[in-house]
């Protein structure tokens, strides 16, 4: 074949797969096949994670810690069922139960950086598959570790930290590999928002369980949802690849459509981390302050919410569960609607990258700093204090769209490291905030000592909005974009040097 007839060919190759591309709508796909089996790991490890919250309310006797963890000050519309409640197994008091819930973070904040970058050179896929299995896997032995000491107890909820502690960053890498970036925010807050959805699914089924005697109780709570992680992982190794060349299944016309969004990422070979540019970028630590403060918010309410119902507002345990699930379900739409609209404003070039991560990131971490001021005027009213903690942890939602996808817009290759680096800073206030929580109440759980929690987090939101506001980016950075391109150099200088030798 001549030269001539050869560019005639590679035009008409060229030409066909555009318009292949073109034609591509991608309904259903390969990637949305992974997006949804994302989710419900997500669905799985948050469901895991936050039973303990409702359960340790029925594990511990009531009436050893009664003097200590109750408010008189608001009144108790189930006063007459309060004595049902007092059966729980364990005399722990308020520092052995913050102690045990803020175990999980101390194991969670290790493996945030090896996570995602393990998933970047291993793969995703095995490293997010496996992160979810150890945590069933230790979810299924903790009523016996609980039953055996408190020491053991605490080394479980450690480790089930250490396990899932891989799975955000992982997570990351894998959409690195299938996310195209007009779809980086729909695909995003769906995968992240079956968090939501495992808080508003485990909360709930968690009360029933724990009152259930048909079922055995509180220890059911860990068997449940430990099972389900296990079924789970068998169908995530089955349906999910780590990235579309790998794929058996995938269409000639989405991987076409991939290649030509992403690269074919399957040959490609893991650029060096730029550790000392990353840690340089101004963008970068507005995203970390950014994830901080948010987290600060979502993890004080997640750990203490069923509490402050129980011991403040006065709602027994079957009302708890369902009460506390409301808020995340509120944030799973808004989270899931926030990364549509994210996407489409910036796929029809209505804003900006920049503006769309910024004004997300202002309204998920002002809106809910704001209504947590309004949750310390309210005092005893219980609707009012639901309403508010509802639209509080709603809202927060929205932020999905903002900081949560903004690894992948400063640096795409190095997706899974960036969210490994703020996830690890981000998961101090799993334990911080819990100690603080209990530095105000532990002698005192009036509602004024809760109002100082409240205003404290507010405080904390409002810190994190300005900063990401000033400084944040929605562009890729030129250390990213330097480093890939040196060592995409790098690895075709042999090439060109045999073709000269030809």
């Amino acid at each position: 074949m001549s030269d001539q007839e050869a560019l005639v060919s590679s035009d008409k190759t060229e030409n066909v797969s555009q318009k292949i591309i073109a034609s591509y709508k991608g309904w259903i796909s390969c990637r949305h096949i992974m997006a949804l089996f994302s989710f419900l790991g997500f669905v799985n490890v948050y469901a895991m994670r936050v039973n303990l919250s409702v359960a340790l309310v029925a594990m511990v006797n009531a009436s050893y810690s009664k003097d200590n963890d109750t408010s008189n000050e608001c009144p108790n519309p189930n006063a007459n069922t309060t004595k049902q409640l007092n059966t729980g197994e364990f005399n722990w008091d308020s520092n052995t139960q913050n102690l045990i819930l803020a175990a999980f973070f101390y194991g969670y904040i290790v493996t945030q950086i090896p996570g995602g970058w393990m998933a970047e050179k291993f793969g995703a896929k095995l490293v997010y598959g496996l992160g979810v299995l150890c945590t069933s896997i230790l979810t299924l032995i903790t009523p016996l570790a609980a039953r055996t000491s408190v020491g053991l107890f605490v080394a479980v909820r450690i480790l089930e930290g250490i396990g899932e502690g891989v799975t955000f960053p992982a997570m990351h890498a894998l959409l690195s590999k299938w996310a195209p970036p007009m779809e980086r925010s729909q695909l995003g807050s769906f995968i992240y928002s079956g968090a939501q959805l495992g808080t508003v699914i485990s909360l709930p089924i968690s009360g029933i369980l724990c009152q259930s005697t048909f079922l055995g109780g509180w220890p059911s709570v860990f068997y449940i949802f430990g099972t389900v992680g296990l079924i789970w992982f068998i169908a995530w190794i089955v349906f999910v690849y780590d990235s579309p060349g790998k794929h058996p299944r995938i269409s000639i016309e989405e991987c076409l459509f991939l290649e030509q969004t992403i690269g074919d990422a399957s040959t490609k070979q893991r650029p060096a981390v730029p550790w000392f540019s990353i840690f340089l970028s101004v963008p970068f630590w507005a995203l970390i302050t950014a994830h901080f403060c948010n987290n600060w918010g979502f993890y004080t309410l997640l750990t203490n919410m069923p509490r402050y119902m129980k011991i403040v507002l006065r709602f027994n345990i079957s009302e708890n569960g369902f009460l506390s699930a409301l808020p995340y379900l509120t944030q799973l739409i808004l989270m899931f609607l926030s990364g549509v609209v994210a996407d489409l404003l910036r796929r029809r070039q209505i804003l900006s990258t920049t503006i769309v991560r910024k004004l997300a990131n202002g309204i998920g971490l002002m809106g809910p700093g704001i209504f947590l001021v309004v949750i310390s005027f309210i005092g005893c009213s219980r609707s009012a204090a639901v309403i508010c903690l509802t639209l509080s942890v709603g809202l927060g939602g929205i932020a999905s769209a903002g900081f949560q996808v903004n690894h992948l817009d400063l640096a795409p290759a190095f997706a899974g490291t960036l969210l490994g680096i703020t996830n690890s800073i981000a998961t101090i206030p799993g334990f911080a905030g819990p100690a603080v929580v209990t530095a105000f109440t532990e002698h005192n759980n009036s509602v004024q000592q809760w109002q100082k929690v409240f205003f404290i987090s507010a405080g904390i939101y409002a810190f994190g909005s300005l900063t990401y506001a000033i400084f944040g980016s929605g562009v890729e950075q030129p250390w990213s974009i330097a480093k890939k391109n040196k060592d995409e150099n790098i690895d075709q200088g042999p090439l060109l040097e045999d073709s000269e030798q030809d």
